[in-house]
């Protein structure tokens, strides 16, 4: 209740009153719609992810019986809703797919989001989705949030029968710890609620800061946990190499999905815990996040439990295994490993670098497997005729992936240096090094600059990096093959674009931040983005040069060690008031 305390406090703040009057709706686990009408007619539904519109889905969702097809308004209205499934269809699905020798599904919400993205509208009306209705996004005059569900009502749309008025936290806190009790009641799965400002007015002056809604809050129920037994411990190979120990588990549902999986993390981790295959544990999932074994039940460990170290040799080529100093992960030494550049590729098509769309794991799978990319430069060279022959493709879906992969020819600075797959530099560590590079490029080829200037250079001193990082793009930039491949890229037309770092609002100019647990009025995306354009910087681990550490519910083992070196440390409420987000305009 705290955090909701400080969020209410904050909007108070902005808008100099009293905030007492809320409306609080359960959060189901589905996938969000945008519907749009024009003159009483469904025109077009789409998906809505990242704050963007996404997919069109209009056909697929008219096959949803509680979608009214017409309505009784004749101006241009928009409704946002959750396209959700029962447990009892969730069921029933699967065990269908059992009786077909089909793998089952692991959890409502992912099923949900497949169905309306299915190709054939009949598979969508065989599974029977829901939907419910929870906002209008035309003004429509309406007062309060309340009456939004009403008029949605009235219009002929399903909306929750669970949702409340509360006047006070007191109430509030009577509703969250009523459906975190009964949640495991309900037909669907829900993994929390939304307390809203209920007056429609006040929801206009707080706005939004990026893609947050002020006027609202999410409050997530605590994650749940549940014990299995470790069936089997295995290892899997990274991009960069790195050997990955990943616990096999008994199935086992939580939180809504199956679980026959977690990772490890590292041998350290392993140890630490003394996890044993045989041993039962507790494990803990909340939502989409990967799930962790929290503890080890020793009293139950069985006398034929086995403890695990990380081979010798690669599973997947056979290649001997290297610890490379000061580090906690293994490696495998093979720079040809199948695995290794799988993950590799996989990596350099995604939104995080390349952001090359249609070319999922199937389709690299494919073009590697037919012998039609060996690397990343191959890429650029396929054309629509190599694709054809490929299992399910047809002239319109080859000629869009070639598109596609053209388009991605324009890339950042910063996105391109992480597309490299260097060990230790990632997101916030390719942005650190484009911001500094930036700078110095002058009229000349960006990647024969990269070449040269990461040969030469010593970037340990450079803000935020380090010594391990420098050592690693040494390596890397000293090794001819890579140079062979840059060079190539260079010639292939990869253009690369600066970009600009705005000098206007520079509080934050050169201080590093970190962040740990679940931020609650804001998405970390957006925290780190806003850091960047105020000149800031994000760091990936905790380090001396650290400066913040912002700590929001449930934080990590980064809070100990910033502790330990005595590093600033703020709560999310601290963080919001640094950068202004009580201030922000709309």
């Amino acid at each position: 209740m705290e955090d909701i305390k400080d969020w209410n406090d904050r909007n108070e703040r902005i808008l100099n009153k009293k905030i007492e009057d809320f409306y609080l709706e359960l959060k189901f686990d589905g996938l969000t719609i945008v519907i749009t009408y024009e003159n009483g007619i469904l025109k077009n539904a789409a998906t809505r992810g990242d704050g963007k519109i996404g997919e069109d889905v209009t056909q697929n969702i008219k096959t949803i019986d509680s979608v009214p097809l017409n309505i009784n308004f004749k101006e241009k209205l928009e409704i946002r809703g959750e396209a959700v499934l029962t447990k009892k269809e969730f069921e029933r699905i699967n065990k269908k797919r059992e009786e077909e020798n089909l793998t089952k599904y692991s959890n409502l919400r992912n099923t949900a989001a497949g169905t309306i993205r299915q190709l054939d509208p009949k598979i969508v009306k065989d599974r029977n989705l829901d939907f419910f209705a929870f906002e209008i996004i035309t003004d429509l005059g309406i007062k309060t949030h309340k009456e939004k569900h009403d008029k949605l009502k009235e219009l002929g749309f399903k909306t929750s029968t669970l949702n409340e008025e509360a006047k006070g936290y007191e109430k509030i806190e009577k509703y969250l710890k009523k459906w975190e009790k009964n949640r495991k009641k309900l037909e669907y799965d829900t993994d929390g609620a939304v307390i809203i400002v209920n007056n429609v007015e006040d929801e206009k002056k707080l706005g939004h800061i990026g893609k947050s809604e002020r006027w609202q809050v999410a409050y997530k129920f605590p994650a749940e946990q549940t014990t299995s037994i470790v069936e089997n411990i295995i290892v899997q190979v990274g991009r960069t190499g790195v050997l990955t120990p990943v616990a096999i588990l008994k199935p086992t549902e939580v939180a809504g999905s199956i679980i026959s999986r977690a990772t490890l993390h590292n041998q350290d981790e392993i140890d630490r815990l003394d996890i044993r295959i045989g041993d039962t544990v507790i494990i803990q999932k909340s939502g989409d996040v990967i799930p962790d074994i929290v503890e080890v039940l020793k009293d139950l460990r069985p006398k034929n439990s086995k403890r695990f170290f990380i081979p010798d040799n690669c599973p997947v080529c056979g290649s001997s295994v290297i610890r490379k100093e000061g580090n906690v992960a293994y490696f495998c030494s093979n720079k040809n490993c199948f695995a290794k550049n799988y993950r590799k590729l996989h990596y350099f098509v995604s939104k995080k670098c390349f952001n090359i769309n249609g070319l999922g794991p199937n389709i690299l799978n494919q073009l590697l497997d037919n012998g039609l990319i060996k690397n990343e430069v191959d890429l650029f060279k396929l054309t629509s005729g190599d694709l054809k022959p490929l299992e399910k493709f047809a002239d319109k879906k080859s000629e869009k992936i070639i598109q596609s992969i053209l388009n991605s020819k324009k890339i950042t600075l910063s996105k391109f240096i992480n597309s490299l797959g260097i060990n230790l530099i990632g997101e916030e560590a390719s942005f650190l090094l484009s911001k500094e590079i930036s700078k110095k490029i002058k009229n000349e080829s960006i990647i024969n600059f990269l070449i040269e200037y990461f040969k030469k250079e010593d970037i340990s001193e450079i803000n935020g990096i380090g010594e391990k990082m420098n050592k690693e793009i040494k390596e890397y930039f000293n090794n001819g093959d890579n140079i062979i491949k840059l060079k190539e890229l260079d010639k292939i037309g990869i253009e690369i674009i600066i970009e600009k770092i705005s000098e206007k609002n520079n509080k934050l100019n050169n201080k590093n931040f970190l962040f740990t647990g679940t931020l609650k009025n804001i998405e970390r995306e957006e925290a780190k983005n806003l850091v960047k354009k105020m000149g800031g910087n994000i760091l990936s681990s905790v380090s001396k040069n650290l400066d913040y550490l912002i700590v929001g519910e449930n934080p990590g083992s980064k809070l100990e060690k910033a502790k330990k070196q005595n590093t600033k440390i703020l709560s999310e409420d601290d963080f919001l008031k640094l950068i202004g987000y009580e201030n922000s305009t709309n």
